[in-house]
């Protein structure tokens, strides 16, 4: 991907306000944007888990959620989540599914560069094992939904923190992740809801 890849901008209410160069977006004062979280699950339940690379600008080298990523604008959810999975893992999804429409967060780490998102949430079903890109992954996982959540929960396992704020929602969603509800596409924040 090249560093003139834009990011939607969008205001409290989700509506697109603009776009910005991701290269220029994430500092101390990160302006609120579009983006997504994706957990990929295999036949059995297994969630994929992922390390960031060690460059990258937020979180390098924190255990998180299998794919992060930002829609292009005029790109809906859907696609953006396809397009990451494929760049960052080289996996060919079975189905895309909306979990959590609404999901948003803000953290900052220890050197003040701010994540300021608004992140719908994704499950990916795959029947293929992954192949990280190095330019975005350090390392990959498989790991039983149930003993991640279990020990996230627990304290035992850190992970990123929009990761850390999305497990309890996904957890109220059922015990099964394979079963768990699919979201209505509209509630969606108005900047991709029809995209």
């Amino acid at each position: 991907m090249t560093n003139d890849e834009h990011v939607v901008l969008v205001d409290p209410a989700g509506n697109a306000v603009g776009t910005a160069p991701k290269s220029t977006v994430h500092g101390t004062a990160t302006p609120l944007h579009m983006a997504f979280s994706s957990y990929v699950f295999d036949a059995s339940g297994n969630v994929l888990l992922t390390r960031r690379a060690d460059h990258k600008i937020t979180w390098p080298g924190v255990l998180t959620n299998s794919c992060c990523g930002h829609p292009l604008p005029g790109e809906g959810l859907p696609s953006a989540v396809i397009r990451r999975l494929s760049h960052e893992l080289s996996l060919t999804v079975s189905s895309v599914d909306l979990l959590l429409p609404r999901f948003s967060y803000r953290a900052v780490m220890p050197d003040g560069t701010v994540e300021h998102e608004l992140c719908p949430v994704y499950r990916a079903l795959v029947g293929e094992e992954p192949s990280a890109n190095p330019e975005e992954v350090g390392s990959v996982l498989w790991m039983p939904w149930k003993e991640f959540s279990d020990r996230v929960l627990a304290g035992e396992l850190a992970i990123s923190p929009w990761a850390t704020e999305q497990l309890p929602q996904l957890v109220a969603l059922g015990p099964d992740p394979l079963t768990w509800p699919v979201a209505d596409p509209g509630e969606l924040p108005p900047a991709v809801r029809d995209l």
